[in-house]
């Protein structure tokens, strides 16, 4: 019996077809690259702003070759178990402030000192200089994706705080290495997470805080502290960082996409938060009448003169453990006038 030709040609085709179809996986999914981000403070906070803006582009320059999930407000690490959760690879990427382990990250934690820092902007761009610099041994376990620095802390107060000696016994939320600053100006500093601040206002644990002043607006601060001093003293810088074997793993063309966007991501989050604290104090002024005292000259430097010994016991302290803490200080006062200047 002779085949027909044309039968014998759809039976070849449908065959090549079957094979194909079995070996070719579904269009772009099998190429789709996973990844997950963990974040400790509340959604729409600048470090989950920041977050969303950074995952956002990686999304689009990779045309979609990446996608990742984030995991705000401490769902999936804290701020203080991030870096060894990102290590063990409880999360591929995270994102800290590095002034919850002032011992471990020394080189960056210099930036927190009261050494003039101007700006989020300015803060960011030295943070990512001395990063480059000095390498910190620190991460060396991870992948460094981007830096940047909260813009300068200031007094929140319940009370009117507009000079020195009106902040001496003071009580007032504050962090890290603003301890040693509070303490310098006379204050007192009392640990606690910033949520819990409101209830600590209202029942006179606190009379204040010292941070920078977004939180007016996105705690609603305003609605506490009638009054803000600008002392524009001491940042709090940040790090975003990837389990480095899951940074191996990915393709080239990823890791050049996510390279490119270091010192852009860091530069931009350094202007958003400028930019978002001066819009807190605008929509305070508006909102709730908040008073801005702006300290002059002569009361500035009231301000800044007990803050020098905190600088140069740094330095000793440091030092002593074989960190050049003098030429860190140096290094960054370069940095800022560097940055400042462009």
């Amino acid at each position: 019996m002779k085949h027909k030709p044309w039968l014998v040609f759809a039976a070849l085709f449908l065959a090549l077809a079957f094979c194909l179809g079995a070996s070719t996986p579904p269009a772009q999914a099998a190429d789709v690259i996973e990844l997950n981000y963990a974040n400790f403070p509340p959604p729409g906070t600048f470090p989950d702003v920041q977050m969303n803006r950074w995952v956002k582009e990686v999304e689009k320059r990779t045309n979609g070759k990446v996608k990742i999930k984030t995991f705000p407000g401490g769902s999936l690490l804290n701020a203080k178990n991030m870096v060894d959760g990102v290590i063990a690879g409880q999360a591929d990427i995270g994102c800290t402030s590095t002034a919850y382990q002032p011992g471990r990250f020394v080189v960056l934690n210099a930036t927190a000192l009261p050494v003039g820092i101007p700006s989020g902007l300015v803060g960011s761009k030295v943070l990512m200089d001395l990063f480059e610099k000095y390498k910190p041994k620190s991460f060396a376990k991870l992948k460094m994706l981007t830096l940047f620095t909260t813009s300068p802390a200031n007094i929140m107060s319940k009370d009117a705080l507009p000079t020195l000696e009106s902040l001496k016994g003071k009580s007032l939320r504050a962090s890290g290495g603003a301890a040693q600053i509070l303490k310098a100006w006379g204050a007192n500093q009392v640990g606690m997470p910033m949520p819990a601040t409101p209830e600590a206002l209202q029942k006179g644990v606190v009379q204040g805080l010292f941070s920078s002043v977004e939180v007016m607006k996105d705690f609603k601060f305003a609605e506490y502290c009638r009054f803000v001093t600008m002392t524009d003293t001491g940042i709090y810088p940040f790090a975003v960082f990837m389990n480095l074997d899951k940074w191996n793993q990915l393709p080239k063309d990823v890791q050049e996409v996510m390279d490119g966007l270091f010192r852009e991501q860091g530069e931009w989050t350094g202007k958003y938060v400028d930019d978002h604290a001066q819009e807190a104090l605008d929509w305070s002024v508006k909102t709730y009448q908040v008073k801005i005292f702006a300290l002059s000259p002569e009361e500035k430097a009231k301000f800044d003169a007990p803050l020098k010994p905190i600088v140069d016991e740094w330095v000793k302290k440091v030092s002593a453990g074989g960190v050049d803490g003098k030429a860190i200080v140096a290094d960054i006062a370069a940095m800022i006038k560097k940055n400042s200047a462009k």
